[in-house]
């Protein structure tokens, strides 16, 4: 495994929630930032968090307040929870390392839909 891989996703009504992961290898973790950014439809990839390896959270506007970031450096992992859930935050959801240049995940499909 050579970059970030993401789980989690899935589909979830307004006003519900959603942990996603993000599992990376040691030489990523333990050395870089790790984070989150999401793509909608028709959109540029836009920021939503970030988590120092120092554990010093940056959380964008538009989702301060209903989402949090946090990592397990005993297994390598990187968690966004996301609560009260919008129709505005269906997207698709990319864990990253703030590496230069950055390692990217897949990405994984979070829909908010009633």
């Amino acid at each position: 495994q050579m970059q970030p891989v993401e789980s989690g996703g899935g589909l979830v009504q307004p006003g519900g929630s959603l942990r996603l992961s993000c599992e990376a290898p040691p030489f990523i973790w333990l050395r870089w930032d790790m984070g989150w950014y999401r793509q909608a439809p028709g959109k540029a990839r836009e920021f939503v968090a970030r988590l120092t390896t120092r554990r010093v959270p940056t959380i964008a506007d538009a989702v301060k307040g209903r989402f949090s970031i946090s990592r397990d450096d005993t297994k390598g992992f990187t968690y966004l929870d996301m609560n009260n859930l919008r129709s505005e935050d269906t997207a698709v959801y990319y864990c990253m390392a703030f590496a230069d240049p950055a390692y990217w995940g897949r990405g994984t499909q979070v829909t908010v839909s009633s």
